[in-house]
This record gives structure tokens, C-alpha cells and sequence, in this order.
């Protein structure tokens, strides 16, 4: 099968204003006949809903929160990018693209990247109308700040809030609609499958997280603004509900799964305080700013930190190495994320860890508050110490933080063409559940981005030219294929709810994660990858026979909604890690210890791997099939990325 990305032809700055022209329309009073759902209620989800029903289509919106505004989009702490030059610092659209480009390790299309910083000057005036506080400079215009693979200040904040603030911003737009009457919102209801008739995407079927009652919905679209899938590691900044069940029973029906390897380890995280732990809690790139990163120049002195002899503060300055300054004198501490965790983990492996297990690193804000005073550090991240002090109990105005890479985000996801489209059509994906912006690692601040751009800006115009093609006749869930898929949802319910086993799903949970961080996460080698494999296959083996889920379905059961979550993350894992397996080189956030410089850097193999892994579904226990969509750079060349 040919991968047909439907990239635009002619110069690249006029791809998306051709495309929008050629896209076919829907009259307005054709709009309300269509009906759209939209699964997730985030950044993207929010957002397209609130368009779409504003252009005058019938939207369905579900969410398994108790309201939108819960989305793990309300995480984002640190910004958002646009391309806007309000600094006079040389940034333009084309600068951002190429950021973007370089900052995956050129293994993104040139056609996304450069409508996402295109359009991204578009997001900031939209959320600016509609209230969203970003920080302002003294004379009140929008202030920026700096964030990591950058080198000019691009980034929109609301001080360590932004995504909150988006969020809100959306969700206003969201509820706008939902008082219209145009938008029919689901909360506390999850999807379970797709139902795809002839070939298309007409329905999803949802289970009442409340009620436990699995119902059919029908429309001429489905959208999946459904994140993405950090959590199959189990420990990771994510919400404890983000999941991947709603793209991984899309995949099953058809739709391909791309880069499913390609994670994003953020650096600067409160590291592991032991097995106890549901999550991690992240801390945003924009400390990096102003923080600065080093761990104990020697070994010994960093054995005497871990033994309590010695604090932080009493290290001399000669005696600390400022590791990302040394190395890479041009970017400092604000190098891209794969790069500065990376850099992490090699310092704490030397034995230069600074907490009792041997895995953190300090971010240091001594100097900013020298130079700055503490009040305006205060000013701009006042909060994140805040939460930083309340969850580790040190004052990060006294001692500096202590750090440690996490899963953060995944840039792989379902794949999509150019018009956000997955290989089933009908059915969209939109935001982190889709793999199309950010390559192998994304830069700070783009993910806001990204999900606004789809949400506000693609989307309204690309489902149009796909309805248009269709008659708009009403739809229903009547269709024999229905309550087919319905007796599916149910009868792995039943499945799960009968095993009666022994083990919580918790325990399966952990075991997975430890496994894919061990050998799936920073750094990967073929051997690992093969042993986790087996392992995987064995643990998901015993699942399916050892599982407890405690209750039943008629009712309120987070034990049954994990259990249907974990199942997806089991089979999800094999499919990351043969993703890795295949790719004999090493990319952004995709580091295999067998591909890499003399001085540790990722050493990619462009002339066999420069192409997006797409991954085709066979069916139960049969091995995946790999499709293969090259990509083509006319205006990138395609060089070994440098920070220093």
C-alpha cells in the first residue's frame, strides 16, 4: 500500500492558502444536516468542536472527565510558540518551521511543519480575544520568553499556567456553543470502539463511565482528540486517565499507528521518590530560562551529597559541572529536550546523581536570584516553586531543585495525511493523537500549538472538503455493523469482568512500565528490545488469565475502566517496541546505544530510515505490517543537528 500524504504542490509558503482554495465547501445550510462527534475535549478537541459548531455543524462531544475543563491539556505550564517577532529578535514563520524540522531530527513533513508555525501567529489573536491572560511587558504588550532548540524568545505564557488558561479559553468557546444548542456534550463517557461501514468512519461506541451503559452514536465524521499514550510507561507526567484506548480500537479497525516509538523523555521532572507512585509531576521548561542545570564535578563529592554529609550549597563553584553549558556553548541549558535528558541520564550513570537513588541533577536558581532578585523570579515562576516546595518539601528559593528526566509526550500516534485524515476515512485525529508535526522530538511550547492550529485553524477547513463529497442524509446508529461492534465492547467487558484472577491491574500496569522505561525509554538497544518483547508477550499472556477486576459493569468501576486501558497499553507496548527494533538508528527522543557519535549525539541513517513508520493491523496475534511513507525535504538539507 502507498502512503498518499496529499501534501499540497508548489512553493511551500503557498501550500495551505492553495489547499484551503481547492478544498471543496459546504453551503450553510447544508452544515446543520452533518453531524461530527468528537472524542476528547482538550486543546484540540475543545477547540474543534467550538469551531465547527460555529460554522453551523450538529457536534456530538464526549469526555471521560467530569467536564472539559479537567483535560490533561490544563497541565501545560510553560507556553505556547508563535512565530509573531514581538521581540525584533530575527524570528519568522520560516525560522519556527525550521526550528521545528531540525528540532524532531528532520523526521517530520515540511508541508505540517510549516502550516503549524504558520498559522500559530493566528492562535495567540484568537486566544487574546477571547481573554486569555497572557504575561504583558510593562507597557502592556504580550511578553515571551525563551524555550529549549531556540534561540530566539517566541513563547506565550500565563505565567507556569498557559495551558490552563488556553484551556479556559476553549472551553468558553466550547460552552458558547453547548448553550446554542449546537454542540451535545457527553462527560463521564468513554469510547470503547469505532464502527466503520463501508470503508468509512460513521460512529463510535461509548460505555456511561456512571451507569456503566454501552450506547452507539452515529455521524458522518469522527474526530479522536484523544492525547496521547505516555502512560503506557506507567510513571509519567500524564493524568493518571490519559490513555490510548480510543486511538488503539481505531487502529484495530483500520486506521495506522505511526512512530509508535517516538516518545518524548522531558528533563526536568521531580524525579522517582519510590514504588508508591501513581505519576510524576512535571516541572516546566521555562525554569531552564533562568535555571541551571549541574551535578557534583567529581564522584566523590556527589557520594558525600547522597550520604547526607554534604548540601548542595556547600559545593564550591569550581567543584560543580554546569554539564549542558560546557557541552553545548551556544544553547547552554535550553538545548531540546531529547538532548538535555539524555545529557542527564550520562552524568548519573558516571555516578554525579545527586539524590539517594543516584538519578537526579540540580537546577539552580542562585544566580537568577543574584542577578534579578527573587521577586521578579518570583514574579515568573512563583507558582511552580510553590508546587515544587509542597511536593518535596525544600524551598527552591534556598536549594536548588532536583530534577530528573520523565515520560512527557508522545509524537507518535494515528497516522494522517495533510487534511489530518487517518488511513480510515472519515475518521480525523487531531493534536498529540496524531504523529504529524514534531518528528522524533518535540520543541518546548509546540504541543499548545499544535493542538490549537488543528483544532482552530485545519480542521473546519479539511472535514468541509471530505462532507461535501458525502449527501447529507441523516445518520443513525440502525446499521446491523452497530450493534455488531456493541456486542464486541461488551462481551470484553464480560471477558475481563469473569477472569477473576489474582493480581490487580495495577500490578500489570507497573510490571509494563518498568519494562518499556528499562528498555524502551532513554536509551534502547537490540538486545533489550528483543527481551522486552518476550517480556510483554508473556505478561499480557498472564492478563488475560490472572487479571482481578473487582465489581460490575452497571456501575461506577475505575477498576474495569483501567483493566480496559491497560489491556490496549499491553498490546500497544510490543508495537513501540518492534517500532524501535526496526529503526537501526538513532533520532530526537529515539536513541539506540548502537547508533551514535564519538561524543554521544544521536547518529541517524537518513538513507535508510528517512521515512514516517506507519503500521498496519493484521489481526489478533499476528505480527503488524509496516508501510512506509518517505519523506522528501526540498527546503531543509538534511544535516547531523548541533547545539553547541
Amino acid at each position: 500500500m502507498i502512503l498518499d500524504s496529499k501534501i499540497p504542490a508548489g512553493p511551500l509558503a503557498e501550500k495551505w492558502t492553495k489547499h484551503k482554495f481547492s478544498s471543496k465547501l459546504v453551503n450553510p445550510a447544508n452544515k446543520r444536516k452533518y453531524d461530527v462527534i468528537v472524542v476528547g475535549t482538550g486543546l484540540a478537541g475543545a477547540s474543534a468542536a467550538a469551531s465547527l459548531a460555529e460554522l453551523g455543524y450538529n457536534v456530538k462531544a464526549f469526555c471521560f472527565q467530569d467536564s472539559p475543563r479537567r483535560a490533561h491539556s490544563i497541565a501545560a505550564q510553560g507556553g505556547i510558540n508563535a512565530a509573531k517577532n514581538y521581540q525584533n529578535d530575527g524570528d519568522s514563520i520560516y525560522r519556527l518551521f525550521y526550528d521545528t524540522i531540525k528540532g524532531g531530527d528532520y523526521r517530520a513533513r515540511e508541508g505540517n511543519v510549516y502550516r503549524l508555525a504558520e498559522v500559530s501567529v493566528k492562535i495567540i489573536d484568537q486566544c487574546v480575544a477571547q481573554g486569555v491572560p497572557f504575561a504583558r511587558e510593562y507597557g502592556g504588550l504580550l511578553a515571551n520568553r525563551s524555550f529549549g532548540g531556540a534561540q530566539v524568545s517566541r513563547t506565550f505564557y500565563a505565567r507556569g499556567q498557559t495551558g490552563q488558561q488556553l484551556l479556559l479559553g476553549a472551553y468558553s468557546a466550547l460552552s458558547r456553543q453547548v448553550a446554542n444548542g449546537k454542540v451535545k456534550l457527553f462527560p463521564r463517557t468513554e469510547m470503547m470502539d469505532l464502527v466503520v461501514i463501508d470503508g468509512q468512519a460513521k460512529g463510535i461506541v461509548t460505555r456511561n463511565l456512571i451507569t456503566g451503559a454501552v450506547e452507539t452514536h452515529a455521524a458522518h465524521a469522527v474526530l479522536l482528540c484523544t492525547g496521547g499514550y505516555g502512560n503506557v510507561f506507567f510513571l509519567s507526567t500524564n493524568a493518571m486517565g490519559s490513555n490510548v484506548t480510543a486511538a488503539w480500537r481505531a487502529h484495530k479497525r483500520g486506521a495506522f499507528f505511526a512512530n509508535p516509538c517516538f516518545t518524548q523523555i522531558h528533563p526536568t521532572c521531580i524525579p522517582v521518590s519510590g514504588d508508591h507512585q501513581s505519576k510524576l509531576t512535571l516541572m516546566s521548561e521555562s525554569l531552564r530560562n533562568d535555571g541551571r542545570v549541574w551535578v557534583p564535578a567529581t564522584q566523590q563529592i556527589a557520594e558525600k551529597l547522597r550520604k547526607g554529609q554534604i548540601k548542595a550549597n556547600d559545593i564550591k563553584e569550581e567543584d560543580r559541572d554546569y554539564f549542558l553549558e560546557r557541552k553545548y556553548p551556544s544553547f547552554g541549558n535550553l538545548v531540546p529536550r531529547d538532548v538535555a535528558s539524555r545529557n542527564a541520564k550520562y552524568v548519573c550513570d558516571e555516578g554525579r546523581g545527586v539524590n539517594e537513588t543516584g538519578e537526579a541533577v540540580y537546577l539552580d536558581f542562585r544566580d537568577a536570584i543574584k542577578r534579578d532578585t527573587r521577586k521578579i523570579i518570583e514574579q515568573k515562576y512563583g507558582n511552580l516553586f510553590d508546587m515544587y516546595k509542597q511536593i518535596t518539601g525544600e524551598d527552591p528559593y534556598e536549594m536548588p531543585m532536583m530534577i530528573y528526566p520523565a515520560v512527557h509526550y508522545t509524537m507518535g500516534g494515528l497516522w494522517v495525511d495533510y487534511n489530518l485524515m487517518t488511513t480510515v476515512p472519515g475518521l480525523y485525529a487531531l493534536g498529540e493523537a496524531n504523529f504529524s508535526e514534531h518528528g522524533a522530538n518535540r520543541l518546548g511550547a509546540s504541543a499548545l500549538m499544535q493542538g490549537l492550529a488543528d483544532g482552530y485553524f485545519v480542521i473546519p477547513y479539511t472535514v468541509g472538503d471530505y462532507l461535501a463529497q458525502l449527501a447529507p442524509k441523516p445518520v443513525d446508529d440502525t446499521h446491523p455493523e452497530f450493534a455488531r461492534v456493541k456486542a464486541e465492547v461488551q462481551g470484553r467487558i464480560n471477558t475481563l469482568l469473569n477472569i477473576n484472577g489474582t493480581k490487580p491491574v495495577d500490578y500489570f500496569h507497573k510490571r509494563l512500565g518498568k519494562i518499556m522505561w528499562n528498555e524502551c525509554g532513554m536509551a534502547r538497544t537490540e538486545e533489550g528490545l528483543k527481551g522486552a518483547k518476550a517480556e510483554i508477550q508473556a505478561l499480557k499472556k498472564e492478563f488475560w488469565s490472572n487479571v482481578k477486576v473487582m465489581g460490575t459493569n452497571e456501575e461506577l468501576n475505575q477498576t474495569l475502566e483501567k483493566a480496559n486501558r491497560v489491556a490496549d497499553f499491553l498490546e500497544l507496548g510490543e508495537l513501540m517496541v518492534d517500532d524501535a527494533l526496526n529503526r537501526n538508528e538513532s533520532c530526537g527522543g529515539h536513541f539506540r546505544e548502537e547508533y551514535q557519535t564519538p561524543d554521544g549525539e544521536a547518529l541517524r541513517d537518513d538513507e535508510n530510515y528517512a521515512y514516517v513508520a506507519a503500521w498496519k493491523y493484521l489481526g489478533e496475534g499476528q505480527e503488524e505490517e509496516l508501510v512506509k511513507e518517505e519523506l522528501v525535504f526540498e527546503n531543509v538539507k538534511l544535516t547531523q543537528r548541533s547545539y553547541k
